[in-house]
C-alpha cells in the first residue's frame, strides 16, 4: 500500500514537471534556442576533440626520423666504400670465385670446406700467375677480406629495404619521397649486381695479356661511381630533411657562390672517380715523385697508346697524370670558393661548412702526395681514399647550406 502510493506520487510529479517544462519552452523561445545552441556546441566539441589528438603523417617529427635513417644509411655506404678500397689494396677481391645471395653468407667452417674453397680459387688466373705459392692461412686472410666486404654490402641492402617497408606502411613518405626511396633501394640492388660483374672480369682467362690478373678498371670505376652516387643521394636527402634552409636574400653574389659550389662539388666527384682508374691500373706505382714525374713535368710516355683517347683510361702514366691535375684543380677551386665566401654575409653553419671543406682539401692533397712518395702503403692509401669521401661529404654539406628556400 505504501509502495503503491509512493509510485503514484513520483509519476504525478514527473508529469507535472514535464508539462511545466513544455509550457515554459512554449512561452520562452529564447530558452529553446539557447538549449539548441548548447546542444550543438556540446556535440561539436565532443566530435572535434578526437581530431586534436590525431596526427597527420608525414610531419616534422617523421621527417626527422627519415632524415636520420638516411644519414645512417649513408654512413653504412661509406663503410662499404672504405672496406672495398682495403679489399682492393690487399688484392683480396678475387678470392671468392662464386656469388650466392644467401649461401655464401656462411663462410667455410671445417678444414675440408676451406680446402674445397681453396681448390676452387686455384683454378683461376690470379692463383696461377700471381699467388701460385700461396698457403691456406694466407688464402683465409684474403677470403675473409672479400667475405666481409660482401656481407657489409648485404647489411647496407637490409638497412635500406627493411625501414623503407616499415616507413611506407606507417605513411611517413609523401609522393615525392616514395619515388626517392624506391630509387635508392633499386640502386642498392644494382650496386650488388655491378660488384659481381666487376669481379667476373678478374676471373676470366686472358691468354693475350701476360699482365697481373686484375678486375677491369672500367667496371671498378663504375662500381665505385655508383656507390658514390648512392652515398651522395642519401646524404643530400637526409641533410635537406634535417637542416632547415636558410632565409638568404637571392642576390647575384649568392647565385654565383651557389653555382661555384656546384661546380666544385662536381670536380671533387670527378677526381674521386679518376682515383678508381689509378687503383684499377696500379698507376700509383709508376711515377713515385712529386711535383715532377721522374725528372719531367710531362712524361715521355704520356700518350704512348694509340688511339690517343685510349691513354686516358688504359695508360697508367696518363691516368696518374690526370689524377694529379684533377686533384690540384680541385684544391684551387675549393680555395677560390673559400675566399669568395669570406666576402659575403653567410649563416654560421654555412661558413663552418666551407671552412671545413677547405681544410679537408689541403689534408687530402697531403695524403695523396705521401701515398705516392711512399709507394702506396695500404694504411695510407686507404686513408687517402677515405679522405676523398670526406671531401665529397663536405661539398654536399656546403650545397645543402646554400640551397634555395622551398616554395
Amino acid at each position: 500500500m505504501l509502495l503503491t502510493s509512493l509510485r503514484t506520487t513520483i509519476l504525478c510529479g514527473c508529469r507535472c514537471a514535464g508539462k511545466r517544462f513544455q509550457h515554459s519552452s512554449h512561452q520562452s523561445p529564447q530558452l529553446r534556442q539557447w538549449l539548441v545552441r548548447r546542444n550543438c556546441s556540446t556535440f561539436t566539441a565532443e566530435t572535434a576533440a578526437p581530431s586534436k589528438s590525431a596526427v597527420t603523417v608525414p610531419n616534422e617529427a617523421t621527417n626527422r626520423i627519415v632524415g636520420r635513417w638516411l644519414l645512417g644509411c649513408s654512413g653504412l655506404v661509406v663503410g662499404a666504400i672504405v672496406l672495398g678500397g682495403v679489399t682492393r689494396l690487399t688484392e683480396s677481391g678475387l678470392s671468392m670465385v662464386d656469388w650466392h645471395l644467401v649461401k655464401e653468407m656462411k663462410p667455410p667452417q671445417t678444414e675440408e670446406e676451406w680446402q674445397a674453397e681453396f681448390s676452387k680459387y686455384q683454378q683461376f688466373p690470379e692463383f696461377k700467375i700471381l699467388n701460385h705459392q700461396m698457403t691456406l692461412p694466407e688464402f683465409k686472410f684474403i677470403f675473409y677480406m672479400e667475405w666481409g666486404h660482401r656481407m657489409w654490402g648485404r647489411l647496407v641492402g637490409l638497412a635500406y629495404i627493411l625501414p623503407t617497408i616499415y616507413f611506407w606502411r606507417k605513411g611517413y613518405f609523401n609522393r615525392s619521397m616514395k619515388g626517392k626511396v624506391l630509387g635508392l633501394c633499386g640502386f642498392v640492388f644494382f650496386q650488388g649486381l655491378l660488384g659481381w660483374y666487376m669481379v667476373k672480369s678478374g676471373l676470366e682467362e686472358k691468354p693475350e695479356s701476360p699482365d697481373v690478373p686484375r678486375v677491369s678498371q672500367y667496371r671498378l670505376t663504375a662500381h665505385l661511381g655508383s656507390a658514390l652516387l648512392l652515398y651522395v643521394a642519401s646524404l643530400w636527402t637526409g641533410l635537406t630533411m634535417l637542416l632547415p634552409a636558410h632565409k638568404l636574400a637571392e642576390t647575384k653574389r649568392l647565385m654565383q657562390l651557389r653555382r661555384f659550389a656546384k661546380g666544385t662539388g662536381g670536380l671533387v666527384f670527378l677526381t674521386a672517380l679518376s682515383g678508381a682508374f689509378v687503383a684499377g691500373l696500379d698507376a700509383g706505382l709508376v711515377y713515385n715523385s712529386f711535383p715532377k714525374m721522374a725528372d719531367r713535368w710531362i712524361p715521355d710516355d704520356l700518350l704512348a697508346f694509340s688511339p690517343t683517347i685510349k691513354n686516358f683510361f688504359e695508360n697508367p702514366t696518363t691516368v696518374q697524370f690526370d689524377h694529379r691535375i684533377l686533384g690540384i684543380t680541385s684544391l684551387a677551386a675549393i680555395t677560390g670558393l673559400y675566399l669568395f665566401s669570406r666576402r659575403m654575409m653567410l649563416p654560421k653553419r654555412a661558413k663552418v661548412a666551407v671552412s671545413l671543406l677547405a681544410a679537408m682539401a689541403y689534408t687530402q692533397v697531403v695524403l695523396g702526395i705521401c701515398t705516392l712518395l711512399l709507394y702506396v702503403p695500404t694504411p695510407l692509401a686507404a686513408t687517402h681514399q677515405s679522405g676523398s669521401v670526406a671531401l665529397l661529404s663536405l661539398a654536399i654539406w656546403v650545397l645543402a647550406e646554400l640551397r634555395k628556400m622551398p616554395k
